[in-house]
């Protein structure tokens, strides 16, 4: 195998001196015999067509790697003139029960989103085939399926952004695919109790959030439920998982600012027992990561201080009689100076 290897760079190699490419990328987007650009890579997809079929993939497993590598190099505005061709084979690796080929599969799906129009994707339903495949996904409890599952959603969902009912008209939440996804990573998050997953469920959920924007609101109950719930368990070291729920919640709070005064004790009560934990129990959290925490929480008690009328402060002013921690008082302090 590493002799066919050698031998294939070879002559790749000598391909490419000999002609008038700088690349393997030019060699595919060369123009050869009058035909129209990416004429080779037209021609390698007619090859490969016959293997990749749902009967006889699985018997060449190279080829896959082939045409990943291929479809990578195919981008703006030339990929929509193969979509139909690299659609089905990317469904079906993602489709496989090998962890492997369904994190290629969704590379590969995630790369045909980035470099199609959302037009072309929204025509025959093939926007709403990925969606169904890659939520389908999102029940699997692989890390490594889920890490990059989210960001491909994340780049499909306004693909299928269904516009605003008007004034008076009612939609219910399953209708809209945003509002799905966040509720069922709600529900995974809830009950996730592995922490890298924890992590990639946090590190996709700010801009979940973003892109609901105040639509939020109908999810409260629950995202705070999983909110309170994260920032009570330690991630150390990186606490990638609190971090990104702090950021999380701050944007929260700037979205739905009427509704705080009502969960402000929920809310005052887990930040104030996350500064008070990183503050005297360190543990392993190196100095910028506890920083980045503990300046994430004060932001959050800022911003929750400015939407319940000084609220926050009133709560915290004999708190310094109580304690003798200085990175508690001082984030204390902080909120007492805030404007």
């Amino acid at each position: 195998m590493s002799e066919s290897r050698a031998l294939a760079r070879e002559r790749l190699k000598g391909l490419i001196e000999g002609g008038t490419c700088n690349s393997l990328t030019d060699a595919l987007k060369e123009i050869w015999d009058g035909e129209p650009e990416f004429g080779v890579f037209r021609d390698a997809l007619a090859l490969l067509r016959a293997r990749l079929r749902k009967d006889t993939w699985e018997s060449y497993p190279e080829d896959k790697a082939i045409f990943s590598w291929m479809l990578h190099q195919v981008t703006r505005p030339w990929l929509s003139e193969f979509l139909s061709q690299v659609l089905p084979p990317s469904l079906l690796f993602s489709d496989d029960y090998r962890v492997e080929n369904k994190v290629l599969g969704v590379t590969c799906l995630h790369h045909i989103i980035r470099n199609v129009p959302a037009a072309e994707l929204q025509q025959y339903n093939q926007a709403q085939v990925m969606y169904h495949a890659l939520k389908n996904h999102l029940y699997t409890a692989e890390a490594e399926v889920i890490e990059v599952v989210l960001p491909c959603l994340l780049d499909l969902l306004p693909v299928l952004q269904i516009p605003p009912p008007a004034l008076g008209e009612y939609q219910k939440d399953k209708q809209n695919p945003t509002d799905e996804i966040l509720q069922l990573v709600l529900t995974h998050m809830e009950m996730e109790h592995k922490i890298v997953l924890r992590r990639v469920y946090a590190r996709n959920l700010p801009a979940l959030q973003q892109m609901l924007g105040v639509r939020v609101a109908r999810h409260m109950k629950r995202l705070l439920s999983v909110i309170v719930g994260y920032l009570e368990v330690y991630d150390e070291p990186e606490e990638t998982a609190r971090l990104c729920i702090l950021e999380t919640l701050q944007g929260t709070i700037k979205l739905v600012w009427p509704r705080m005064p009502c969960r402000l004790t929920l809310l005052l009560k887990a930040l104030l027992k996350l500064i008070s934990d990183v503050s005297c129990d360190p543990g392993q959290t190196p100095k910028s990561v506890r920083e980045a925490l503990l300046h994430s929480a004060t932001e959050c008690l800022i911003l929750l201080d400015r939407c319940c009328n000084g609220q926050v402060k009133a709560a915290l002013e004999g708190l310094p009689s109580l304690c003798n921690d200085s990175l508690l008082l001082q984030c204390i302090k902080q909120v007492q100076e805030a404007t």
